[in-house]
């Protein structure tokens, strides 16, 4: 049944300018300030380490390509899960769906909630000891309920937002840039040794901090049903988002390395380290205040572009239909973006009282998000299979290699983080495969689609 424009349903109103911001401004977290001094440590030399972030560039890329292609055919609100659904079946889209519900989504937006926490505490000093805990539990919560309610309100109010904290974010980032480069700061230290290998189990650890840092290019799929001239502003948009992102990083180890050396750039505060040369002691709170920007630009574009996914779930199965409801006057998934930020604060409480916030959640999210990307992947070759007269206005070059690739890069992830999680005793990753579990158990009791959803599939 079609529904006219007046209708509860996605309208096209984001442009390449709003799409491109909600990539970088969701890649472009506060992930590249922890996780760079963390890959500095794993890398003997900086060629090595400038290799591991334009390697990191070169798959996200290749990731982009392959949603390029599958976006620009099936240009609808949920992107994975459109994908996955018609490729795979109902089953494989409701287990992502439910995925993303329970463990990606709300993972994600809690541990850039918590890295917001972790930095405002620094420029607004709060928590001090057995408290601790709670005050940054209650910044990371406050954050998540304010830009919930922003993306409530409308998706104008939520775009806007969205571009001004990613015009902030990429400003402060070109600051220290250029004052790293132009920086001759003291010569290279010996306070950090460097490792002695770099064996297999290091690549993989590195590569865990690298691509966490670069996830996000794939968000601009769930909002593919709101964007403007959809056949030309996916492919660009991705495209764009993804190599001014790589370019980015690149530029800011360099800067780092070039400002501190590598052993510098091995130390947590390198950020505020390369702009205490030029701007004093009050850098490390001018750098806290620029990585609180970042980690807000972070949870609104995950906040805005998530919802989407619940939307288009609900839409296709009638156990869940609520979920489905968009709201015409705010031009949001109301419902879907409660429940999100429901789950998300419960897990925000659960994972951060007592334990460190942003590594418990990166860890609870690592299985389950590379299992699935791995999955769409593969989904790019299984409808070019099964549906190859369906209109595909971009084609990935170099296919079948291309997705290939991007497959395998993918489940390397998810044995490295396995392995990391097994080495640590990391207890998250064993909740996010017992909720998986669940969800096995209840998509073998969903319901058949009605009549209308099996048309619906079956009409593309």
């Amino acid at each position: 049944m079609n529904k006219s424009p007046s209708e509860d349903a996605p309208r096209r109103q984001l442009t390449l300018f709003d799409t491109t911001c909600i990539i970088v401004g969701i890649i472009i977290g506060a992930g590249i300030y922890r996780s760079s001094p963390e890959i500095a440590r794993l890398t003997p030399n900086t060629l090595l380490l400038l290799g591991l972030w334009l390697l990191g560039g070169l798959l996200s890329l290749l990731g982009a390509l392959c949603y390029a292609e599958l976006a620009t055919a099936y240009p609808k609100a949920g992107g994975d899960y459109v994908y996955l659904t018609k490729a795979l079946g109902r089953k494989v889209g409701f287990l992502f769906a439910w995925c993303q519900l329970w463990i990606v989504r709300p993972g994600s937006i809690g541990a850039m909630a918590y890295a917001f926490a972790e930095y405002a505490n620094y420029v607004w000093p709060q928590a001090k000891g057995d408290a601790a805990g709670y005050v940054l539990a209650a910044y990371a919560a406050g954050s998540i309920v304010i830009l919930s309610a922003v993306n409530i309100v409308g998706v104008r109010e939520g775009k806007w937002t969205q571009n001004i904290l990613t015009t902030v974010k990429v400003l402060g980032l070109a600051a220290i840039v250029v004052i790293g480069l132009l920086s001759t700061g003291p010569a290279e230290a010996a306070s950090e040794p460097a490792p002695a290998e770099f064996s297999l189990s290091h690549f993989g650890l590195a590569m865990i901090f690298v691509l966490f840092v670069f996830g996000g290019w794939n968000e601009m799929a769930y909002v593919g049903a709101e964007l403007k001239n959809p056949r030309k502003n996916i492919l660009r948009a991705l495209l764009l988002g993804t190599i001014a992102v790589a370019l980015i990083y690149v530029l800011v180890n360099l800067a780092f390395v070039n400002a501190l050396g590598l052993a510098g750039a091995r130390r947590p505060t390198a950020a505020a380290d390369v702009l205490a040369f030029a701007l004093g002691d009050w850098a490390g709170k001018a750098v806290s205040i620029l990585i609180c920007v970042s980690a807000l630009g972070a949870v609104n574009g995950q906040i805005l572009t998530g919802a989407r996914i619940y939307y288009a779930f609900g839409s296709e199965h009638t156990l869940y239909a609520w979920l489905g409801r968009w709201n015409a006057r705010t031009g949001t998934p109301v419902t879907s973006l409660l429940i999100q930020g429901a789950i998300t604060l419960a897990l925000v409480l659960w994972f951060g009282l007592g334990h460190s916030g942003f590594e418990s959640m990166v860890i609870f999210t690592t299985p389950g998000f590379w299992v699935f990307l791995a999955l769409v992947g593969a989904s790019l070759i299984v409808l070019r299979f099964r549906r190859p007269n369906d209109e595909r206005p971009y084609r990935v070059p170099g296919y079948p290699v291309t997705p290939i690739i991007f497959c395998m890069s993918s489940l390397f992830m998810v044995y490295a983080s396995l392995d990391y999680a097994v080495r640590n005793g990391s207890w998250e990753a064993f909740w996010s495969i017992a909720i998986l579990l669940a969800g096995i158990a209840l998509c073998l009791v969903d319901p058949k689609p009605r009549e209308e959803c099996r048309s619906r599939e079956r009409d593309g």
